[in-house]
């Protein structure tokens, strides 16, 4: 007995090291695998309609609006199993706080669907409206991707051997922005699905003096939306306003905590190659630039961009209740290249 007492804690030692050994799967495995589960689940079908070739030209075709028609297979057209496996597969891409909010927006549709259903020729609204679509073959070689994209929603990214080599274009809406009609399987009332992508901005561009202030904000009216919509490369030119490297710590520590924020919505590893990637390229040469009112409820736009990407926020829009600017537009995108293609 006291032999088997001194073998059965260096016995533990040992199977604690080994298992701390044992690293958890890459994002790129584990997309590898939700994507491979979520396609052996459909018939030949459904198959067809969520699979395209990599080198197919729609796999660059994205937008956040409601478009009638998409690539993919809908949501709605998935049994409960297959849409278990599609989530899996989005909560493989997300943390816990980036589902919540993808699960957030989808939802705000049955708010706009309730805010709009006495308006003539609205939108077509549906929480369910929302399309999955695996380019490639899945696998852990080789190159393959995945989108999944509906009205204020699109995420496309691209793994290569196993690995996550693009996670751009990232584009993440609300409206309401604030929610103010409550319907049932809507968020909750003064819900803001995107508060803290939007509130830490005003935070920043009310913190500047006059002479910072001059810089940053580049225009008294905000732009009707984001640049680029849907278009497969992102804007192109200098940044423009306020180079991090001219603020206070305490301004830098609010911008660095916007751009966490933003990123934050991603899986960790995600999360932290592309703040990585910031600092890499040097992080006061971000710039942050700030249009029209810096207020809420009056539209507002702020720009931020560094050597490797563009983060732009557009909020000018009404909701279906009329209050304006609460319609929020967030679009990420890599300068050096969205969907894996390089840029030249």
């Amino acid at each position: 007995m006291r032999r088997l007492s001194l073998v059965l804690p260096v016995c533990l030692v040992l199977c604690s090291v080994a298992a701390a050994k044992d690293p958890a799967p890459s994002v790129g495995a584990a997309m590898t695998d939700a994507a491979q589960a979520f396609l052996e689940s459909l018939n030949d079908g459904e198959r067809a309609k969520a699979e395209m070739k990599f080198d197919d030209p729609a796999r660059l075709d994205w937008h956040n609006i409601p478009k009638d028609k998409r690539k993919g297979l809908q949501v709605k057209d998935m049994n409960p199993g297959q849409r278990k496996l599609c989530h899996n597969l989005l909560r493989a891409a997300l943390s816990e706080t980036g589902y919540d909010k993808a699960v957030k927006i989808m939802a705000l549709e049955n708010n706009l669907r309730e805010g709009e259903k006495n308006t003539p020729n609205s939108p077509f609204r549906d929480p369910e409206r929302y399309f999955l679509t695996i380019f490639g073959k899945p696998a852990q070689t080789g190159s393959w991707g995945w989108s999944f994209e509906g009205h204020h929603f699109s995420l496309n990214f691209v793994i290569r051997d196993g690995q996550v080599i693009s996670d751009t274009p990232s584009f993440w809406g609300a409206n309401p922005a604030t929610v103010h009609i409550v319907v049932p399987g809507g968020p909750g009332e003064k819900t803001r699905t995107l508060g803290q992508e939007e509130q830490l901005a005003f935070d920043l561009v009310n913190s500047l003096d006059d002479a910072q202030r001059k810089k940053a904000v580049i225009a008294e009216k905000a732009p009707d939306d984001y640049r680029a919509a849907g278009q497969p490369k992102p804007p192109q030119g200098p940044p423009e306003g306020l180079a991090a490297g001219e603020m206070n710590e305490a301004q830098k520590k609010t911008l660095w905590t916007l751009l966490e924020t933003y990123n934050g919505n991603l899986a960790a590893e995600l999360t932290a190659a592309r703040l990585a990637e910031i600092k890499a390229a040097g992080a006061d040469k971000v710039y942050f630039a700030w249009l029209g009112s810096t207020k809420p409820g009056v539209g507002h736009s702020y720009r931020i961009q560094g050597p490797t990407f563009i983060l732009e926020l557009v909020n000018i829009q009404k909701d279906p209740a009329g209050n304006p600017a609460n319609h929020i537009h967030s679009v990420w995108r890599s300068l050096k290249g969205d969907f894996g293609v390089a840029a030249k």
